[in-house]
């Protein structure tokens, strides 16, 4: 699923985001979306999020259940 349109994020379930200081090296951070936090429909970078451990990011992929 597209990371980049908010009505495909909910809480509760597994995304890979990238955390700001790893947006050059692309290295992905797992885990469970807490927050949203982009309050607009789309964008363009991914939509950002908090996740349970409180990493905050820009969600790249959505995992498939």
């Amino acid at each position: 699923m597209d990371g980049r349109q908010r009505k495909n994020i909910q809480t509760g379930i597994e995304v890979a985001i990238v955390l700001k200081q790893n947006q050059r090296s692309g290295e992905l951070t797992y885990g469970v979306v807490k927050d949203i936090l982009t309050s607009s429909k789309y964008h363009p970078h991914g939509i950002k999020v908090r996740l349970e451990n409180g990493s905050v990011g820009r969600v790249k992929e959505i995992e498939e259940e």
